[in-house]
């Protein structure tokens, strides 16, 4: 992997978990792995591997929740390491996300370090309420934030990518078709399945339950015609578009 392309994902990862954008779209890039695995795709070049890799690991992470803003694992941590090893390595997508629960682990404790370093800035933030300056109050509350989030991100991720990679791509070479990498690929197929059921018990409504009944029947049922994923997701919708319709109408009804 070229020095630029290990460089560019470390920054990326370092603004993500930074939250530069602020708001629903920053908590969405730090919580799925989605678009860090976009991005991976584009900057090493094969965008499909990458989002099919990321789409894996949003199985094993879909199910987390976040008390007080703190993840078990990070998944834009864990898919900037697992989706170029994937590209990189030729790793099988199953053995990316075994992969990737171990380094989305290491991601929270970069996030928590994160949390630390920014407690030190506070004091000079006081200062600037204290002055009511408000030239400086943007610096304070975003700038400096940012920094401390890059500081801490970019070397981690860049010295994983940069030596890590390909001496992981070496192993993958040598290793290919025996045990290990069976063992691996196993235990990445069943954490899908395990994010799955996290979901489920998050969700905690038995009446739901119907509609996850429904969308497994129709898989089988309508699996000779080959739907695709995006196909799924639209008709998902527009069942959960009529079922507020149906419950908005019987609350008129009521009144």
């Amino acid at each position: 992997m070229a020095a630029w392309q290990a460089l560019l994902i470390a920054i990326w990862v370092g603004l993500t978990q930074g939250r530069i954008f602020g708001g629903p779209l920053s908590l969405n890039m730090r919580f799925s792995p989605l678009l860090t695995s976009l991005f991976c795709g584009i900057v090493l070049g094969d965008i499909p591997t990458g989002v099919a890799t990321g789409a894996t690991i949003q199985l094993i992470t879909m199910g987390q929740v976040a008390p007080g803003g703190q993840m078990p694992t990070e998944p834009a941590v864990a898919a900037s390491i697992a989706v170029p090893l994937t590209i990189v390595s030729g790793l099988s997508t199953e053995a990316a996300v075994a992969v990737a629960v171990p380094v989305g682990i290491l991601g929270g404790y970069l996030y928590q370090l994160k949390q630390m370093g920014n407690s030190f800035p506070l004091r000079y933030v006081d200062k600037i309420a204290a002055d009511l300056d408000e030239s400086k109050y943007h610096f304070g509350i975003h700038v400096v934030p940012q920094a401390v989030s890059l500081i801490i991100h970019i070397p981690v991720i860049f010295i994983a990518l940069y030596w890590g990679a390909d001496v992981v791509a070496d192993v993958v070479t040598r290793l290919e078709g025996g045990v290990i990498f069976h063992v691996l690929e196993t235990i990445g197929g069943a954490l899908g399945a395990v994010g799955i059921a996290l979901l489920l018990r998050i969700i905690g409504r038995k009446e739901y339950m119907w509609f996850f009944f429904l969308a497994y029947i129709l898989r089988f049922v309508l699996a000779p015609l080959g739907v695709s994923t995006v196909t799924w997701a639209i008709i998902g919708v527009l069942v959960a578009g009529i079922y507020i319709l149906i419950r908005t109408e019987a609350g008129k009804k009521k009144v």
